[in-house]
């Protein structure tokens, strides 16, 4: 694929066959826009992700979105900073943009960014679908749901003829868990939860613990009006067949792994560039 805007090597890993680039700002485009210039003494961690973040949601919306398109919006922070992006594209530009949300926050961005929204009953064909993850593994494995979106993010990624994802670099690793240590969310109806919480720790082991409120009394309740359980797996499993099984667990609405889905993952990096990471070669 040519991704225009950035100059790209692609470097191939012996060791886990999966390609990794890093992108690199060409002169012309880093003086066009200004977010791309390195980073300039970021104070702490924080607002160096943060910047992080701002640079792959720039990049997968000048890769990937082009005139004539709809449009699949994640949810979470990163997703924030790739909706500015596709708003100013769209302003700029003339383009003619639809955009299916993941989510109440993801309808939220589009309204307020003056976009056009729209849903799966009037375009249930996205040409890509761009979104955040909360860790992703060489083999492109996703966890997701830790803002608790995690079914309709993965019913609109499915729908897409390109699933995107975007991250800052705390979300890349060579296997799940290394970095994200919430566990894998599953959406279970709320009746099940607690059948649904012994049969996983019985099958897999760990724990699937319910997802209490921050600012409420009681657990989190999706947009759906369904409960969450984060499973704190102990070891590395075969997450596709780990995936299948959960799900054929009565009461189990979704998971949060993501096998198979992305097609390209774009970290932002501590450095200023942006790196990327697409399926491994088989």
């Amino acid at each position: 694929m040519l991704l225009q805007r950035w100059i790209c090597p692609t470097l191939l890993s012996a060791e886990s066959g999966h390609r990794s680039t890093v992108l690199k700002k060409d002169t012309p485009f880093r003086h066009k826009l200004k977010h791309t210039r390195l980073f300039r003494s970021p104070s702490n961690t924080d607002d160096m992700a943060e910047e992080a973040k701002k640079l792959a949601g720039y990049a997968a919306v000048d890769n990937h979105v082009q005139n004539n398109q709809v449009v699949g919006v994640g949810s979470g922070s990163t997703i924030v900073y790739a909706v500015d992006r596709l708003a100013e594209r769209v302003r700029q530009e003339k383009l003619n943009i639809v955009c299916v949300p993941t989510s109440f926050q993801a309808r939220q961005l589009i309204l307020q960014h003056g976009l056009t929204l729209s849903d799966l009953d009037r375009h249930p064909e996205l040409d890509v679908a761009i979104d955040g993850a909360d860790e992703v593994d060489a083999a492109l494995t996703l966890i997701k749901g830790g803002g608790g979106c995690l079914t309709q993010e993965k019913i609109v990624a499915s729908c897409a003829k390109h699933f995107i994802v975007i991250a800052d670099f705390r979300k890349d690793s060579s296997a799940l868990g290394q970095q994200w240590k919430k566990g894998v969310p599953i959406e279970v109806i709320p009746m099940a939860y607690v059948p649904v919480s012994r049969t996983i720790a019985k099958r897999f082991g760990g724990e699937a613990v319910l997802r209490m409120a921050v600012s409420k009394a009681g657990p989190v309740v999706t947009d759906n009006s369904n409960f969450i359980l984060d499973w704190k797996f102990e070891h590395i499993h075969n997450w596709k067949e780990v995936n299948i099984a959960i799900k054929m667990i009565p009461g189990v609405v979704e998971t949060g792994l993501f096998v198979g889905m992305a097609e390209r993952v774009y970290f932002g990096m501590e450095d200023g560039n942006v790196g990327v990471r697409d399926p491994p070669v088989n």
